[in-house]
């Protein structure tokens, strides 16, 4: 378990493109007016190997009509282009043939007075058939997917996560505490979806590394007697509303279809906590693993496993102060 999450500190403090600024590649796909378009897209830049010149592939009915711009943002590529359509986009395919290096890309297309659609593709199917109308079925199959994405690619999420079960470590106290983060991180995402509640995204970054060193800092402690013991359900609920805001900055980059909020706010959720449920699964049975084969061990495994927990949170917390 020591050996597990050193690795772990290691690999996130290594890069720091790896906490929730890990995002996919976005594509944006705007009509302007009835024959011309507008194509942006963001491409994080994880390694050198990357292809930084990569376009999306345009559907067949468009062409590029001017040259390709692009600017270096942090950690990123951002490219755009004016496109024009000479028939319908209907029933083509739009893609992102360069996922060497890219785990996802999100496809954001936009006509002129319809609905939004968003697609999600990958690696195994990197182009969507835009429709004429985006259907229920396919939002609830795409922000599922996104929304599982966010929770185990989203590393400062993640590393809560994993914080929260070592502190709880009793499985119905643990479902507990993650039934109140979630749904305290629903209530936010929702909030700031609609445009009820709003605050500075930095703000909320180094807020959400700070909660992970909170919770690093309970670990090494062990004391039974501090609030965060005995009601962490509550300290969930507190540190959901905030991680809800972090939720809600990258729905707000990915973009709602029209029409179908309540469906991609619902299903967005649900891929949420299945990922969230999946690392909840995995650390619990690693801590039952631990109990079985050497339970003396136990207390002083979860104080080690505490300090690069906090190392990390500490990083992104003076990161992301001083960015």
């Amino acid at each position: 378990m020591i050996r597990l999450v050193a690795a772990l500190a290691l690999m996130l403090a290594a890069s720091p493109a790896l906490a929730d600024e890990m995002r996919p590649v976005a594509i944006q796909f705007e009509q302007i007016d009835e024959t011309n378009w507008r194509l942006g897209w963001r491409q994080p830049i994880a390694s050198a190997a990357d292809d930084r010149g990569a376009v999306p592939q345009l559907p067949a009915a468009c062409a590029l009509a001017g040259p390709v711009e692009r600017d270096m943002a942090p950690l990123a590529v951002v490219g755009r282009a004016p496109v024009v359509c000479t028939g319908s986009v209907a029933g083509q395919r739009l893609g992102w043939p360069a996922f060497p290096g890219q785990g996802e890309a999100i496809l954001r297309v936009a006509p002129r007075e319809r609905p939004v659609q968003v697609h999600r593709l990958t690696p195994e199917e990197p182009y969507a058939t835009i429709t004429a109308r985006p259907g229920a079925a396919q939002v609830w199959r795409s922000y599922f997917a996104i929304g599982g994405d966010h929770i185990l690619a989203g590393w400062d999420h993640l590393l809560f996560v994993i914080a929260l079960v070592l502190l709880v470590r009793r499985p119905w106290p643990v479902v507990k505490a993650a039934t109140a983060f979630t749904l305290a991180h629903s209530l936010t995402l929702a909030a700031v979806t609609l445009g009820f509640a709003g605050i500075r995204q930095d703000v909320v970054e180094a807020l959400i590394a700070l909660s992970i060193v909170f919770l690093a800092v309970e670990i090494a402690r062990g004391a039974r007697g501090t609030l965060t013991q005995r009601l962490p359900w509550l300290v969930a609920f507190a540190f959901g509303l905030l991680h809800g805001f972090g939720f809600a900055g990258a729905l707000r980059e990915i973009g709602l279809p029209e029409g179908e909020v309540p469906a991609a706010l619902v299903s967005f959720n649900i891929g949420v906590e299945a990922g969230q449920l999946l690392v909840v699964t995995a650390v619990l049975a690693a801590l039952a693993l631990l109990r079985r084969i050497r339970p003396a061990d136990e207390p002083l495994v979860l104080r080690a496993a505490a300090y690069p927990v906090g190392i990390v949170g500490a990083y992104w917390l003076i990161e992301r102060i001083a960015a």
